[in-house]
């Protein structure tokens, strides 16, 4: 009979080899113990976290369907010598997982405006379309007003604390500006891409109303540089490519207006890393004339990772007293699946993992709510019976049954990968399978792959997290998210200069009706 403690303490130990480890998963003790101690960790959170967050911050992966979580889960590991499944990802440490249903009020499989109207607004809307409720109609300029719905973003300033966007997109792309922008069309990037009789109706273009809506947002980081600029105004970094060139017809320099009044402005990592946070109220970084290139191509001479970002951010934030509001999307996930390329997609999502674990590092999980979701998920897959640590991006051990061919274990449902060679499916052994742009073969011919339709994950530690549970719509994630840290229009319930929210000050019957709720849910 073994000692199970010494086979315990030796689980404990640093592991020498690879083999070492596998040898270790045949013994039925390592399950169990493995086990044993996750329950243990379980039944420490029936001790719920009820502090008022101080501090709140989303991650919102673009396009990281629950598929493309768990192929990044692998891809992490494997990128350190490990097999990969058995690996965490740092939001796979969050003590409580929900779903949230996706879904546009005019759209099944949603886009990442209506959805980003939801998990930062708190309403539903039509696809297309940020910061407006679904009584506007796309690209109708003259149904945005009154029609115009506020972002937690706008509550958290309004409470007094100082508030912040990262994105490794433009800053005025779907995800960041529903946070600021009351907009019938997520294109109209700059008044350049608006048609005449939008602009001469009034309607002002996405890039003009991050300045102008709410002026004092303390960090704006990410691409859209030529937005910003009049019409071919050269870019800083790319003066003989005139595709980088401003497109602004109003003449305006949004920039310069931007450093008359705030200050600090920085246009490349030197520039961001060299900054001293602690004398930087107002940054406004923007990397790119458009988005941030992918992770595996980033210049890491000029373009910050968005874990740098992300850092810089915090670290800005944190100093205010009230505490801060924090945006950030891993904006490229969404654009790899797109275009069929997987490594570059997953790439995306351990890079935006590195930037988790960096904000926990910097935060403190009894005064900080930070939630980790998508918007949408994509027609992405992996199967095909691979072995255990199979290379994410590997084939598959068996050919098909049909066409006698061998195929990747990724896959799309539609999207530029269909590729026919003499009538027939490509044999993917003939090419680089494993390069960083291969597009993955797809079922169905499309330029650009699709969104998804499934629900996504919703990762949630700090204060209140637990209020994230089952399946959800989309638009409660910003209610929750106001009521544990006391903005919004969730206040009552926190008692006067306390650190923890009451119900005490609901009435009896909503409180009542809120309990029969919460056990029906």
């Amino acid at each position: 009979e073994r000692d199970s403690k010494l086979i315990i303490s030796k689980w404990r130990l640093p592991v020498s080899g690879h083999d070492y480890y596998l040898v270790l998963q045949k013994d039925p003790d390592f399950w169990k113990e493995w086990a044993q101690r996750t329950l243990k960790n379980a039944l420490t959170l029936q001790d719920l976290n009820k502090n008022v967050a101080k501090n709140i911050i989303l991650f919102l992966g673009d396009g990281m369907g629950v598929p493309t979580v768990t192929a990044a889960r692998i891809l992490k590991g494997q990128m350190s010598g490990q097999n990969g499944e058995e690996t965490q990802l740092e939001m796979d440490k969050f003590p409580y997982v929900a779903l949230s249903k996706t879904y546009n009020t005019n759209a099944q499989v949603p886009d990442s405006a209506g959805t980003a109207t939801a998990y930062l607004c708190g309403v539903k809307a039509n696809e297309g379309t940020v910061g407006v409720s679904a009584a506007a109609v796309r690209s109708q300029c003259n149904t945005t007003q009154g029609n115009e719905v506020k972002s937690i973003l706008k509550w958290a300033k309004d409470a007094g604390k100082s508030v912040g966007i990262v994105t490794t997109t433009r800053v005025n792309h779907a995800t960041p500006s529903a946070a600021y922008a009351h907009c019938v069309d997520r294109d109209w990037y700059s008044d350049g891409d608006m048609p005449p009789e939008a602009l001469q109706s009034g309607c002002k273009d996405i890039a003009r109303q991050l300045f102008e809506n709410i002026p004092d947002i303390n960090v704006i980081m990410g691409g859209g540089r030529r937005s910003m600029y009049p019409r071919n105004t050269p870019d800083v970094e790319y003066p003989g490519d005139k595709k980088h060139n401003g497109t602004r017809k109003d003449g305006r320099n949004l920039v310069a207006e931007w450093t008359d009044r705030k200050g600090y402005y920085a246009w490349n990592r030197k520039e961001l890393l060299s900054l001293n946070p602690n004398d930087v109220d107002y940054l406004l970084g923007l990397f790119e004339p458009g988005d941030l290139p992918y992770e595996l191509e980033r210049n890491k001479e000029t373009d910050p990772s968005l874990t740098e970002m992300v850092d810089v951010a915090i670290k800005i934030l944190r100093k205010n007293e009230r505490g801060f509001y924090l945006l950030v999307e891993g904006g490229r996930i969404d654009h790899g699946h797109h275009e069929g390329k997987a490594k570059q997609a997953l790439h995306e999502a351990v890079e935006m993992d590195r930037a988790i674990t960096r904000a926990g590092l910097l935060t403190s999980i009894y005064d900080t709510l930070t939630v980790v979701t998508a918007d949408h998920s994509h027609v992405f897959s992996f199967g095909g019976y691979t072995p255990r640590g199979n290379s994410i991006f590997g084939l598959a051990p068996i050919v098909s049954d049909v066409d006698q061919k061998p195929f990747t274990s990724i896959l799309y449902g539609n999207g530029p990968g269909f590729k026919l060679v003499n009538g027939t499916r490509e044999n993917v052994s003939t090419v680089h399978y494993e390069q960083n742009n291969y597009q993955a073969q797809s079922a169905v011919p499309l330029s650009m792959e699709t969104h998804g339709g499934e629900d996504v994950a919703i990762f949630s530690k700090g204060p209140m997290a637990h209020l994230l549970h089952g399946v959800q719509e989309q638009h409660y994630i910003p209610h929750v998210m106001a009521y544990a840290a006391c903005i919004g229009q969730n206040k009552d319930h926190c008692r006067a200069n306390s650190g923890s929210p009451s119900l005490s000050h609901i009435s009896p019957t909503l409180a009542f009706l809120l309990s029969v709720k919460w056990l029906l849910c």
